[in-house]
Order: C-alpha cells, then sequence, then structure tokens
C-alpha cells in the first residue's frame, strides 16, 4: 500500500468513526508517537523524537480538549488529570533524554486505551442487548385495529404490551 492510499484509507475512518472510535483512534495515535519518541531516544535520533513526541502531546491536548465536562463532571475531571500527567511525564523524560520515561507513558496509555475499548465493547452489548428488548418489544405488540369498544365505536391503534 502506497503512502498515498494508506492517508486515504486513514481519511476515511477518521470521517466515518463514531466518537468513541475516534477517541480509540487518537489514543493508538499517542501510542503509536510516544513510542516513537522513546525510539528516537534509545537510537539518538532528536528527529525523530521530537516529531513523536510533539504528535504524541498534540493528541493528549486533543484528548482534553474533546472531554464534556457537562455530562461527567468528575469523570471529566480525572481524564484530564490523567492527560495532563501523561502530558508533563512526556516532556519531563524527552528533556532529561530519559526512554524509560517515555516507555512509562506509553504503558499508561496503552492502559487507558485498552479501558476504552472494553468500555466500547461494554456499550455495544448493552446496545445489541437494548435493541433485542426493543425487537421483543415490537413482537409484543397488539394491533388493536378492527377492534370494538364497549360502546360498539371502532379502536385503533397500537398498544406497546412490554416495557
Amino acid at each position: 500500500m502506497t503512502t498515498h492510499q494508506a492517508q486515504e484509507y486513514l481519511r476515511t475512518k477518521v470521517m466515518t468513526a463514531s466518537p468513541a472510535e475516534l477517541r480509540l483512534l487518537l489514543l493508538d495515535g499517542a501510542i503509536r508517537f510516544a513510542e516513537q519518541a522513546r525510539e528516537g531516544l534509545e537510537h539518538k535520533n532528536p528527529e525523530k523524537s521530537y516529531d513523536g513526541s510533539r504528535q504524541c502531546r498534540a493528541i493528549l491536548t486533543e484528548l482534553t480538549s474533546g472531554l464534556r465536562a457537562e455530562l461527567a463532571p468528575e469523570l471529566c475531571e480525572r481524564l484530564s488529570s490523567l492527560y495532563l500527567f501523561l502530558y508533563t511525564s512526556l516532556v519531563e523524560a524527552m528533556s532529561e533524554r530519559d526512554p524509560e520515561g517515555v516507555r512509562k507513558v506509553v504503558e499508561i496509555l496503552t492502559y487507558e486505551r485498552e479501558t476504552w475499548r472494553l468500555a466500547m465493547e461494554k456499550l455495544i452489548e448493552e446496545n445489541a442487548a437494548s435493541s433485542g428488548a426493543v425487537a421483543s418489544s415490537v413482537l409484543h405488540t397488539t394491533d388493536i385495529a378492527g377492534s370494538t369498544g364497549s360502546d360498539g365505536a371502532p379502536i385503533g391503534g397500537r398498544i406497546h404490551l412490554a416495557g
């Protein structure tokens, strides 16, 4: 696959992703760029380490700015603190030229990514169960069109017997 094809694939993937999937893609990118920074430090390649660090910091900033505190203030505060910790840890590791410090950032990002992946799976399961309940509800819908009431007048419409 050429570089252009890879870029087009990524662009399509990003444009069609849900917000949850976008967050996962951002975490993937942060991990990849932090690894690049670590490798750059280990191989004494300042350009590679700087570029990786810069991109990882930009993603951490994006993750922080994308938090919606009005929906879950406590969770957002904790995530914001985590991303700030990762950002400052990365800056410190880079300024000290410490690949081990960057590795620790990668480790925490990987844990965060796995946590988010599991949360997405749980959400998918819950949505599937919810869809099953809706399908079940539709199956329990009774059509009473054509029925007549006690006064002999026609009754029409649908009644949901389940939830």
